[in-house]
């Protein structure tokens, strides 16, 4: 059968597709409603996405022989280790905004299906365009850095926000767009015939619509908005590394986004076990720290040649053991009857 210009017959290509568009279709049928993902409904879909992505590499094994389903399963692995630093950047920037747990489904998904569209964009880039990678990574450190300290200044504080007119993302997004400053339902733009209704309900008094706009971003949309750009500074260190396994588009793509689709289960796993483990919010911080760490420190190396750099397997490492820790604190120290109840 005739290759395509992706390097793969039209069959694999529509293979690909097709299991991909199938298990999104499926999963987002079955996460219709503003509920919190309960652990064991998390963990099977971890392991829902693990078994598609295993089947995808059983067929390239039988069509195409071992070496590219080699090629696939290193890329897929290497993906998932560079994609757990995301997993704590997304618990901090849903701490930062406030989200109601039973919409935190909600925003991950659109912002995976945009990390899955840019790194697509970037995959047919190639590394030519990603030369700015490590003075986007500096700035990126700072930010991760300056993301931990809010969340430790916030003290595991998870009520929710009333009024974000004060917020930092609102006061800079209203400059560009128009901006509603509440959360309406799970909705990320709000009708202004809707919100003229709205303000005559006493808790809305003292807010007024500027005198432009249709269609107003309500805060969830920004947390999609917030979370799309961190999506794309973490490609700028997961794509060339994934690209260095094979130059094969359909290998990169199809390895990347396999592993992207679990990564939004694997949150609602470690959320869900936050719940129950009390320390385990401070091993976050501690990693959020880690990661602006080894960002600085990758990215400089890149820039100035130091020799000093954290691989993707030291990274993993670390952050299993500081996990581990926060877990056994917690079983050792657990939360104390009152502080329980508030949890």
């Amino acid at each position: 059968m005739e290759n395509t210009a992706l390097g793969f017959p039209p069959l694999t290509i529509a293979v690909f597709v097709g299991l991909a568009l199938s298990a999104m279709v499926l999963d987002m049928l079955t996460h219709r409603g503003d509920k919190p993902v309960s652990l064991t409904k998390a963990a099977v879909w971890s392991v829902f996405w693990v078994l598609i992505s295993l089947g995808f590499a059983g067929y390239l094994y039988v069509e195409h022989g071992p070496s590219v389903a080699s090629l696939f399963i290193t890329g897929y692995a290497l993906e998932k280790v560079l994609s757990v630093d995301n997993l704590f950047v997304f618990m901090a920037i849903f701490a930062w905004f406030k989200i109601p747990d039973g919409l935190r489904h909600r925003v991950l998904y659109w912002g995976i299906i945009g990390a899955i569209v840019f790194r697509l964009i970037f995959v047919a880039i190639g590394t030519g365009l990603l030369m700015f990678g490590p003075w986007v990574e500096v700035i990126f450190a700072l930010i991760v850095g300056w993301t931990a300290v809010m969340m430790l200044r916030a003290g595991g504080d998870d009520e929710e926000e009333e009024d974000y007119s004060k917020h930092m993302a609102y006061r800079f997004a209203a400059k560009l767009f128009p901006v509603w400053p509440k959360l309406h339902g799970h909705n990320f733009f709000v009708r202004r015939s809707v919100l003229e209704k709205e303000l005559n309900k006493p808790e809305n008094k003292g807010i007024s619509l500027p005198v432009k706009g249709a269609l107003f971003a309500t805060p969830l949309f920004l947390c999609v908005f917030v979370m799309e750009i961190s999506d794309v500074l973490f490609a700028f260190d997961s794509v060339p590394a994934v690209i260095a396994v094979s130059r094969e588009p359909l290998i990169v793509y199809s390895a990347m986004l396999f592993a992207i689709l679990g990564l939004r289960t694997m949150y609602f796993v470690l959320e869900a076990l936050k719940r129950y483990l009390v320390h385990l919010e401070k091993a976050v911080i501690a990693l959020l720290f880690f990661i602006a760490a080894k960002l600085g420190l990758n990215a400089t190396d890149h820039l100035f040649h130091h020799g000093y750099s954290i691989d993707a397997n030291t990274s993993l490492f670390v952050v299993l053991i500081v996990l581990a820790i926060g877990i056994v604190a917690s079983l050792i120290f657990p939360a104390k009857e009152d502080e329980a109840e508030n949890a």
